[in-house]
């Protein structure tokens, strides 16, 4: 037994929550596949085998387990090492890039042969990009299956699928059961969309819900006792979503009206990222306790992120060296100037490029900081930072903290924020190498402690 074998055993055997989400266990015997924290009788080791995808374990010929859910089981990136071709092209499939597009197309964007990517996704899941992207269709259906009010049919097509029938031909194929067989509908509200997004370790929504509430733009989004709410465009899509806290335990409730629902895992998947759902807080908050054991005052701290890393990028730009009270005064005036019949989405790219910005209250260099932002984002949405760097006016905090809120990466530590340089006096062990990969994290516990 090598030493990953050895590991992925020791955590089955304790149902180490850590572990969840990184490797899924599949019992032979039953040929039903589980997470490491399924509460079922242990089975023997020469009866299991180790998957490091869902995909995997479907392609296997394996069924997933509908007690402890795999499907409900949160993403881990970890063992997928540095940025790849292979990384990207896993994200953007599960973006729902071979519903949109072909497989020639998506090389294409990756930058290599439509041949190379079958090789890579061969080598390393041994299966096809289709295959894959199929396999991850059919456990998002699963999800909503347990965990919405939708309809049957209505899940099929959020899930991808260009038919009814297609849907419950692919999924019992694959899964050994009809959708109807695993229909589990929860006690939800019947007037609206709604599903349960489950999260795991402490989530302190009171302060999340905070944060957000001091940073809210007027018309756009809207913070209650126990609720945050949100208008949005994805693509051509518009809606708005209501998320709700604290009504069941590790999971928030989340309502939606969505005008295209075949975008809806999308709208899922940023929701996710917004509220930080899949990291292991408490696995985070052990390592900084053996760094200074009074930095964690609050536990449960997540990223509040924000729609997108546009949106992010401008919020950055207009807090530069200032309060966040004048900031978000800029950032209303901004919104309800362009759009004065009231707010409908976050500004685009375009009408921010086209207009004029001389009803802003701050200095012209940062006026015009904010039109070179929106031209370079107009005419390439995809800028890398380094892009953004080559911009007068954009520095280091702007990009970091872009990164931070646009596209919650764990590992961005605000040591030139003048509120986490101040905290850091009282923590002379924290730094940016010693509080890697988690900065993000680091730098809302050293926020929390100027409150």
């Amino acid at each position: 037994m090598d030493h990953q074998q050895r590991q992925y055993q020791l955590a089955r055997q304790a149902r180490d929550a850590r572990f969840d989400g990184q490797f899924f266990v599949a019992v032979k015997t039953t040929k039903i596949f589980c997470r490491p924290i399924c509460p079922a009788n242990l089975p023997k080791e020469e009866n299991v085998e180790y998957f490091i995808d869902a995909a995997q374990a479907l392609h296997a010929g394996y069924r997933p387990c509908l007690r402890c859910r795999p499907d409900s089981a949160p993403h881990s990136w970890a063992w997928r090492g540095s940025s790849t071709s292979f990384e990207r092209a896993l994200a953007l499939i599960e973006q729902g890039a071979l519903q949109h597009a072909t497989l020639e197309a998506l090389a294409e964007r990756l930058g290599i042969s439509d041949r190379y990517l079958r090789q890579l996704f061969q080598k390393k899941l041994g299966m096809s990009p289709k295959q894959y992207a199929l396999y991850h269709q059919l456990m998002f259906a699963k999800q909503l299956l347990h965990s919405s009010n939708m309809s049957i049919m209505d899940i099929g097509f959020a899930s991808g699928f260009n038919s009814t029938r297609r849907f419950n031909d692919a999924f019992q194929k694959a899964l050994s059961l009809t959708p109807r067989e695993v229909r589990r509908t929860a006690n939800l509200p019947l007037e609206t969309h709604t599903i349960e997004l489950s999260y795991h370790g402490p989530f302190a929504w009171q302060y999340a819900l905070d944060f957000y509430r001091l940073r809210a733009i007027e018309g756009l989004e809207r913070v209650g006792e126990d609720s945050y709410h949100r208008r949005f465009q994805m693509g051509d899509a518009s809606g708005e979503f209501s998320v709700y806290f604290g009504r069941t335990a590790n999971k928030v409730q989340l309502e939606f009206d969505l005008s295209d629902i075949t975008q809806m895992k999308g709208l899922v998947r940023q929701v996710r990222r917004m509220l930080d759902l899949d990291v292991d807080t408490q696995a985070i908050e052990e390592h900084f306790h053996h760094l200074e054991p009074a930095l964690v005052q609050l536990s449960g701290l997540r990223i509040p992120g924000v729609w997108n890393v546009w949106e992010a990028g401008v919020r950055a730009i207009l807090g530069q060296q200032v309060s966040i009270k004048a900031a978000i005064n800029q950032l209303n005036l901004l919104v309800s100037t362009l759009q004065p019949q009231g707010a409908t989405h976050f500004p685009t790219p375009q009408e921010l490029a086209q207009a004029d910005l001389s009803f802003l209250r701050m200095p012209q260099s940062r006026k015009e900081t904010l039109s070179r932002f929106a031209e370079l984002m107009m005419h390439n949405p995809d800028a890398n930072f380094s892009q953004w760097l080559a911009l007068k006016g954009i520095g280091p905090w702007t990009v970091s903290y872009a990164a931070l809120r646009g596209l919650s990466q764990p590992d961005c530590f605000l040591d030139g924020d003048l509120v986490v340089k101040k905290a850091m006096i009282q923590f002379p062990n924290i730094n940016a190498k010693s509080v890697a990969p988690f900065g993000s994290y680091a730098t809302f516990h050293l926020w929390s402690h100027a409150q």
